[in-house]
């Protein structure tokens, strides 16, 4: 089976710090920062999470909880008895163009137990963190980011994700194409290549791809492209090299695609990354 994760990850790498460990009594107000992310991992409760404008959530049980995005949310817990948490908060390389971030919806909540394979990370995970030992921050990091991999792991192949990128990555057919083109984005994909390396016939693929991912293939093509060529740009690259890396035949027509997608220029787009 193609590693539907690793050209992702490769390219859009996600990096966690924890900022919390141990109990945590009454009402919190969760601080969050720009471009951040977080997971909240709960070993016990319970734990009533609210966000504004939204009835509250209720967790019972031992779960966790994933913000791919800021967003402002509270923990309320027994005054006395608080509750045990291990928080860390989540930078995606490339903030919210990050497709990974993006192709999530706003909150996820799962019981840990429904994490296949998650048992021993998260034991190890828990031990760290709520004790303190040499190189606990770092180690706890790296666990972090393996269990952030093991829920989207788990949300591909639990089908939970419904449309988008990772409802595409899911797909048992349709996954190919996309790794495909997320491996080797400056190939002249056509729509009857692509369907032959998801072994379909065009018109299935076309339709399939459509109503699952919600994008044509050549506009998802497009957005990838234009996503690393982002990711290059922050990394200083020059805009003719990206041009050719990413399948388009000179800066022009990389700028064409990119002003369409982003709705600036390479060049207008940079300054405002520097602001």
């Amino acid at each position: 089976m193609v590693d539907r994760l690793e050209s992702l990850l490769t390219h859009f790498a996600v990096h966690a710090r924890m900022f919390h460990s141990g109990a945590l009594c009454g009402l919190n107000e969760v601080p969050t920062l720009p471009d951040t992310g977080q997971l909240h991992l709960i070993k016990l409760g319970p734990v009533e999470v609210t966000h504004d404008g939204e009835s509250p959530m209720h967790v019972v049980e031992p779960s966790l909880l994933l913000y791919p995005r800021p967003l402002k949310h509270r923990f309320v817990t027994d005054a006395k008895r608080g509750a045990d948490l291990a928080c860390a908060n989540l930078h995606f390389d490339g903030g919210v163009a990050n497709p990974i971030a993006a192709a999530l919806p706003p909150v996820i909540c799962a019981p840990l137990a429904d994490i296949e394979g998650a048992d021993g990370v998260l034991s190890l995970l828990f031990d760290e963190a709520f004790n303190q030992r040499c190189g606990r921050q770092a180690l706890v990091n790296r666990l972090f980011e393996v269990v952030l991999i093991q829920v989207l792991r788990h949300l591909m192949e639990s089908g939970q994700i419904r449309s988008g990128m990772l409802a595409g990555m899911g797909h048992p057919k349709l996954r190919h194409a996309l790794v495909a083109m997320h491996e080797q984005p400056a190939h002249e994909w056509s729509l009857e290549e692509l369907a032959d390396t998801a072994g379909m016939s065009r018109s299935v693929f076309a339709n399939a791809f459509r109503d699952t991912v919600g994008l044509t293939p050549g506009a998802y093509l497009q957005n990838w492209r234009v996503s690393l060529a982002q990711q290059a740009l922050r990394q200083g690259r020059s805009l003719k090299m990206i041009a050719v890396e990413v399948g388009y035949g000179s800066e022009a027509a990389l700028s064409r695609a990119f002003k369409v997608q982003s709705g600036l220029s390479p060049r207008e787009w940079k300054q405002a990354q520097a602001i």
